[in-house]
């Protein structure tokens, strides 16, 4: 057993590529980049300022879509069909995404960004925090997710319908829940910007995913698609996160500088959320003895978070500079840990659920 245990533990970042091994690394490197540019050349983000259409930034749009654009590319709608392959687990995945999670976000982090830690977070400042962690429970993972299911042995073919349908439930669900909560916060957003997000970082990627999928593989076949135009496109997300993320913190360079303590603040109800839907889930799945290959990669999905269209949904409701933002690249930068750890707790009990 503990020849097992040590293999597990082992093969945590196995089966990660060298940008998603070391994304926390590779956050905090855009950070101190980021606010360093900001701060001893402010004239590259007040350039970049200048060129905006209807309040979005022309320069980070496009990054966000070259963010966005190739998970979307690989995801297969078709696999949807297989809802009705073990439907108990993918019932777990979407109950907990849309009717807990975003819910149990709003609330950890108003208790603790609104409450808790009053005494060093100015009122006004602290809601745009929890704008950002709502915008953060309201976007569960679509990418990461078939990262952390190859960790864990999950079943990639389940994976894949659960990622499916979650995709196909953001595009209806993502605006309104959005909505309800920073309205219930007295965080005032105009329906018609929230959709002009949806609209821009989930159905036109969407949409242009789909067809470049299915265009590409009626004209060269799947394995083409899959070893060739997927791999060539693999590098495009993480050089535009990170670049994305420098140009953020090169805006937010002087909140960081006037409040580093800021940092540690947001991510602790963004710490205690991840642990809590993750045990959430997964000890569902073992009461309702659910395969350990369906149950892990499940409760990773609610446990981690879409980022990218977190921080461009904050982006374009609050702008560059806003709390919203800072607090949504936070999450980016716990995240990797967190679920490493995850891995390992999920390895280490499948004994526990049925094979």
């Amino acid at each position: 057993m503990s020849h097992s245990t040590e293999a597990d533990n082992a093969s945590d970042t196995e089966g990660m590529d060298l940008f998603g091994r070391y994304l926390s690394v590779w956050v905090a490197l855009a950070i101190v980049t980021g606010v360093a540019l900001g701060q001893l050349a402010p004239v590259v983000p007040q350039t970049l300022a200048r060129f905006e259409y209807a309040q979005v930034s022309i320069p980070i749009a496009v990054l966000i879509w070259a963010m966005i654009f190739p998970m979307m590319a690989q995801i297969d709608f078709s696999a949807v069909v297989g809802v009705r392959k073990e439907p108990r687990g993918l019932a777990i995945t979407t109950l907990v995404n849309w009717l807990i999670k975003p819910f149990t976000m709003f609330a950890i982090a108003w208790f603790f960004l609104m409450v808790v830690f009053e005494p060093w977070i100015a009122p006004p400042l602290a809601a745009e925090y929890l704008a950002g962690a709502i915008l953060l429970g309201a976007a569960p993972c679509t990418a990461m997710v078939f990262v952390w299911s190859h960790l864990t042995r999950g079943d990639a073919a389940y994976t894949l319908v659960q990622v499916s349908l979650n995709d196909i439930i953001m595009l209806f669900a993502f605006a309104p829940i959005v909505v309800l909560l920073l309205g219930i916060s007295d965080i005032q957003v105009p329906w018609n910007t929230v959709l002009l997000s949806v609209l821009l970082y989930i159905v036109l990627p969407l949409s242009a995913g789909y067809l470049t999928r299915r265009t590409l593989i009626a004209r060269h076949g799947q394995a083409w698609y899959d070893e060739v135009f997927m791999k060539r496109l693999g590098p495009i997300t993480p050089a535009a996160l990170i670049i994305t993320l420098v140009l953020l913190f090169a805006f937010q360079g002087e909140v960081i500088l006037q409040n580093p303590l800021h940092i540690a603040l947001i991510a602790v109800p963004l710490v205690i959320q991840t642990f809590f839907i993750f045990f959430l889930a997964y000890g569902w799945a073992r009461l309702w003895k659910v395969r350990h290959c369906i149950a892990a990669p499940g409760a990773m999905i609610g446990a981690s978070n879409f980022f990218e269209l977190a921080v461009a949904a904050a982006i374009a409701l609050f702008g560059l500079q806003s709390g919203a933002a800072l607090a949504t690249v936070v999450g980016v930068l716990v995240e990797v840990p967190l679920m490493l750890v995850l891995v390992r707790i999920a390895n280490n009990t499948r004994d526990q659920f049925p094979n």
